[in-house]
């Protein structure tokens, strides 16, 4: 029996997570990594959001808070063929950050004004009547700090659960450059604030048939093979896990079992494997380091 050189393993799983990330077919690849980012090399951010597996746990955790505001489930309703193309949406997500975060200033800035030019078109009617605008300030400040505060927890608790209340501070404080350019406000730059903003929201939060509906097609979704779906149903599982325990009640979720918090790190650890000696170790969906010169 011959057996494949680590080598080639990494690259066969490398190029499978590309692939989940970026629509070959539609000519994408996967984004640069580079020193003239918005970001610079030593932010807390390229830490932060250059894992695979934290980032899908904080993604699926920030989709399941964002929803239960019944504005942004309007919003994702109303304008987004969610049913047929979950997998899509996310893909964009991730595709978003990797370049806001890793690619030249240049694209990031072109990538938030592409976002806000869509948001600006945007807007509806609440089932109780109540008009809303994809744009609210208030409305994507929900967004942004849900999302900012649930890739901070997921990197905390299978990374570095010692990361320092000073890097915490620091990587919301960087993140809220995003926030600002998409038009969120208010923008927290601190841990307290960020906390404080989704205590402030809470009254507004419900959950209904719909939210129910949206909710499951996230936890629901297929994402490619045996193999991608197993990891999938861990990160699902994970994600719901790291949200507060008032959102997993509104949400009627279970916790996650403890060998399931124990094969999400595993999977983390195989992910690290995967990346050892490749230029752009845990970066996601990102695969080519290009230092300018």
């Amino acid at each position: 029996m011959s057996f494949l050189p680590a080598d080639a393993i990494r690259s066969r799983i490398r190029e499978r997570i590309n692939r989940l990330f970026n629509d070959y077919e539609r000519g994408e690849r996967p984004a640069l990594r580079r020193a003239d980012a918005l970001f610079p090399t030593d932010a807390v951010a390229w830490r932060v959001n250059g894992d695979i597996v934290t980032m899908m746990i904080g993604g699926v955790s920030g989709l399941l808070l964002q929803m239960l505001h019944p504005a942004v489930l309007a919003g994702v309703w109303d304008h987004s063929d969610f049913r047929a193309d979950m997998h899509g949406r996310l893909r964009r997500t991730a595709k978003f950050i990797a370049v806001t975060t890793y690619d030249h200033g240049e694209r990031g800035q072109a990538a938030i004004a592409r976002v806000r030019s869509i948001h600006d078109k945007l807007g509806g009617v609440l089932p109780d009547g109540t008009p809303y605008r994809v744009n609210d300030p208030a409305l994507l400040a929900w967004v942004h700090i849900t999302e900012t505060l649930s890739f901070l927890n997921a990197w905390i608790r299978y990374a570095e659960p010692s990361m320092s209340s000073a890097d915490q501070d620091a990587y919301i404080a960087e993140i809220a450059r995003i926030g600002r350019a998409l038009g969120a406000d208010p923008v927290p730059t601190d841990r307290a604030g960020a906390e404080a903003l989704i205590k402030a929201m809470r009254p507004m939060l419900k959950v209904d048939a719909r939210t129910r509906e949206v909710a499951q097609l996230v936890l629901r979704q297929r994402i490619g093979g045996a193999a991608e779906n197993f990891a999938g149903g861990l990160v699902m599982a994970a994600g719901v896990d790291l949200l507060p325990d008032w959102a997993r009640r509104m949400h009627g979720l279970p916790a996650a079992s403890a060998p399931t918090r124990t094969a999400v790190g595993a999977t983390r650890r195989l992910m690290d494997w995967v990346y050892i000696g490749s230029p752009n170790r845990r970066v996601w969906p990102a695969e080519v380091t290009e230092w300018p010169t």
